[in-house]
């Protein structure tokens, strides 16, 4: 079985620290992302002003099922996503067809 991976793109908000950043997406990691179903690892890429996060999961019905979770705010999340230009925010949902 192939893993499913949820794939966001977006910007920050104007002025928002880098490291309050990573520190905010840290904390949503460990106390929250990572105790939802079939989750594998977050890797966060980021281009300029462009950042994009790669989460990977077991399965599509995990990463569904952890978008639908995400609707319910919390105070990871709410502090993640106020440094997060969510005007910019594109995501799409792929199956990993091959890894080398």
């Amino acid at each position: 079985m192939s893993n499913s991976v949820y794939f966001c793109s977006c910007k920050l908000k104007k002025d928002t620290s880098i490291p309050d950043f990573l520190l905010a997406a840290e904390k949503l990691n460990n106390e929250y992302i990572s105790k939802q179903k079939g989750y594998i690892s977050w890797k966060q890429l980021v281009d300029g002003e462009l950042w994009l996060d790669l989460v990977t999961f077991e399965t599509m019905e995990d990463v569904k099922n952890f978008v639908e979770s995400s609707n319910t705010p919390n105070e990871f999340s709410e502090k993640y996503f106020s440094l997060v230009d969510l005007n910019s925010c594109t995501e799409h949902f792929f199956s990993v067809e091959r890894s080398y």
